[in-house]
């Protein structure tokens, strides 16, 4: 049955945690001493990107590794061969020397893991979206405030300095009070496919992989190479389509300096699209979240842009792919990921210096969290920040699968306005699955 959160006590989390990057207090985490000065740490997901996020960690005790493909899983078995191999995490997740855990999984996977892994008090870096339901973040918020452990969400661009300076520029009024920003994405596309219908045949289930396992909380159907390996992301059980893929990366500055997690009302968000498939993420989405003034912040709307779908004239051309244009009183900012900020038009800040730097430079996405682990040091991705942006980010998908503009309020945690839009906040699990 679909896990039901008591609303409040995810307020009461959230805040606690901190939605602004970095308020969550040093001395709020629980402190772990490692083994001889390193952390023991399980590695769920160890192909793809988790492959990434287990290098990144390999300074530390790498004591178990985890995946349902037997390739990815030997060859992480290879580079770490005193760690025990799993096919199952919640196996893994009954090791008693576990201090911590990666999580690299398909985005239905990220919730089951990282909630078994707070309640029993583990640290926990979890890959992008944080969660593939709104219920599932405001269960982890609410989990990782109480056990008061080391959390990051694997927005490694988060730390980059030119989203650092992005933000300290918006945040000291170098382009006055900001009222739209824009955020754009070229996929899906190229990249996956989506707004397609089930695939026809059944093919045979590759001898490296355990489909089983791999649907995990998702119901039972044939094993088909539409779903695995990367195309996964465009279907709606197992990914969150391309917002929940690129908007954690493009929308993230904007979160962090607008402070949309602030309690400000409800959030207004309207989806454009091709006609909602059941089945499969839309081809091209135009999404508009509205937010109201969040103390001495003037109210902002949100443009979010993927697939097919193109800017207009009017800002396209300052508008980069796979960036942000933020549009201000005094001026506006674009920058592209991965790139730094540029303030427009470039006449009239030819000379502007800016505010000096004033937020803190990261050691690393993943060095921070180990940091973090041992020594009670702040995470910029925290699930207290990373959650609230999770489930504005899912609001997207859900006022296109509605269709129609929902208000959802952030203190309820429902849409107020299209109480039929809520069966799509949460998720039936499979029997052995559920939260």
């Amino acid at each position: 049955m679909a896990n039901t959160v008591i609303r409040r006590e995810f307020m009461v989390a959230a805040l606690a945690g901190g939605v602004l990057a970095g308020a969550l207090p040093a001395s709020s985490y629980r402190r772990v001493a490692g083994s001889g000065g390193k952390l023991n740490i399980g590695a769920i997901g160890v192909g793809g990107r988790g492959a990434g996020d287990l290098d990144a960690v390999s300074s530390e005790n790498i004591v178990a590794v985890c995946d349902v493909d037997a390739r990815a899983l030997g060859a992480a078995g290879a580079r770490h061969s005193g760690a025990r191999k799993y096919q199952d995490y919640r196996q893994l997740l009954e090791q008693k020397d576990l201090e911590a855990v990666i999580i690299g999984t398909p985005d239905h996977h990220h919730a089951p893991p990282t909630v078994r892994a707070l309640k029993r008090g583990l640290h926990v870096y979890c890959e992008k979206p944080l969660t593939h339901t709104v219920a599932e973040a405001r269960l982890i918020t609410r989990l990782a405030a109480e056990k008061k452990v080391a959390t990051q969400m694997g927005t490694q661009n988060h730390e980059h300095p030119g989203y650092i300076r992005l933000v300290e520029l918006i945040q000291s009024g170098a382009i006055g009070a900001v009222r739209e920003v824009h955020v754009i994405t070229d996929r899906p596309g190229r990249w996956w496919p989506q707004g397609v219908d089930k695939p026809f045949g059944t093919p045979k289930v590759p001898a490296n992989l355990d489909w089983d396992l791999w649907l995990g909380p998702a119901a039972m159907r044939d094993y088909h190479p539409a779903y695995v390996p990367f195309k996964w992301r465009g279907w709606w059980d197992f990914g969150c389509g391309a917002i929940g893929d690129m908007a954690i990366h493009l929308m993230d500055p904007a979160f962090w300096a607008l402070e949309l997690g602030s309690p400000s009302g409800p959030v207004k968000v309207t989806s454009e699209g091709p006609p909602a498939n059941a089945l499969s993420a839309p081809k091209w989405m135009h999404t508009v979240l509205e937010f109201g003034k969040r103390g001495k912040l003037a109210p902002v709307k949100v443009h979010w842009y993927e697939g097919e779908t193109k800017a207009p004239a009017a800002i396209a051309a300052d508008l980069p792919m796979n960036g942000s244009l933020f549009i201000g009183d005094a001026g506006k900012i674009a920058i592209q990921h991965d790139q730094m900020p540029k303030l427009l038009p470039e006449e009239k800040f030819k000379d502007y210096q800016g505010p000096a730097a004033y937020l803190p430079k990261s050691p690393g996405h993943h060095r921070q969290w180990i940091d973090a682990c041992k020594n009670g040091t702040r995470t910029g991705s925290h699930f207290g920040y990373s959650g609230p942006f999770t489930e504005i980010v899912l609001l997207g998908n859900i006022a296109h699968r509605a269709g129609g503009t929902i208000e959802f309020d952030p203190v309820l945690g429902k849409v107020t306005n299209m109480p039929s839009a809520n069966i799509f906040l949460n998720k039936e699990y499979r029997k052995g699955w559920e939260i």
